[in-house]
């Protein structure tokens, strides 16, 4: 009952998270770009509910814009590598003759930490939104590659698959009509975790100075900008990071109870790391 509770709660708080920055430009009482220099760095009130920055911006109107950019990121990252990394795993797992072949390239990329590889590449590229996309794309298929292929492996050889073969049915139409949709479950799962890290791995790129253009509002850039007046405008880095903080752990709960849902399995695991009370000795 309490996971359940959690996972509408994070779902609740993602969802707000969204429709706030979709619906942005309807309800915000102040331009997130106005700038105010007899307002720098105002403490949160009534008017400016987050504070100001450090050119007299209200904090609260570009936390809620930058969240475009980071979300936009994290679902395009998501996507991509969830498509990218299905196929490779579903080839993988499939065909044998090219699994060692793939599976030394997956562990080529494995090989690096994800975000380290993704800083790499854009420092390399260059610190635009396509670039940024394209790094953390990388970074991050290769662990939907392996998360398929183990799950291929695990079915390939079913009753239903063996019959299909004996019929003379494609290989493709065997890929993608019976072991495709009974794969979909570690699928979804792992792409709600990739839609975090990229959230993540998005704003510790443009933190570290490497992501988007520091024009362009976003959870990072504010970082970014706000760590020379930690000591005295500290609300401006503290919203921000809560933005990141709630959105991530959301997606996450999300991810787990998705991982629950699909995989009942996983339930009575961790009810059996519960260690059992026993009574006091007399």
């Amino acid at each position: 009952m309490m996971s359940k509770k959690r996972n509408i709660i994070a779902l609740t708080i993602f969802l707000l998270v969204a429709l706030a920055t979709i619906t942005a430009n309807l309800w915000l009482p102040v331009s997130p770009a106005a700038i105010d220099a007899n307002q720098r760095l105002l403490a949160p009130s009534g008017t400016h509910w987050f504070g100001t920055d450090d050119f007299g911006r209200d904090i609260f109107a570009r936390v809620i814009v930058a969240a475009r950019v980071s979300l936009a990121v994290g679902v395009i990252v998501a996507v991509v590598a969830t498509v990218i990394g299905t196929l490779l795993g579903l080839v993988s797992g499939y065909f044998r003759k090219t699994d060692f072949i793939l599976m030394r390239i997956v562990d080529g990329f494995l090989a690096f930490p994800a975000l380290l590889l993704a800083l790499a590449l854009v420092a390399a590229l260059g610190g635009s939104i396509t670039n940024i996309v394209i790094a953390l794309t990388i970074a991050f298929f290769p662990v939907m590659a392996r998360v398929v292929r183990s799950a291929v492996l695990q079915i390939k050889n079913a009753q239903y698959i063996e019959a299909a073969r004996t019929t003379g049915t494609n290989n493709v139409v065997i890929i993608f009509r019976y072991i495709l949709p009974n794969v979909l479950s570690p699928i979804i799962v792992q792409s709600t975790f990739i839609f975090a890290k990229a959230i993540l791995a998005e704003a510790a790129l443009s933190f570290l100075g490497v992501g988007v253009n520091p024009s362009t509002p976003t959870w990072g850039n504010m970082l970014q900008e706000s760590q020379i007046y930690i000591t005295i405008a500290p609300w401006f880095s503290i919203f921000p990071g809560i933005a990141i903080v709630i959105t991530v752990l959301s997606l996450n709960i999300l991810g787990d109870g998705l991982r629950d849902a699909f995989d009942p399995h996983s339930v009575k695991k961790k009810r059996k790391r519960k260690p059992k009370q026993t009574a006091p000795a007399a």
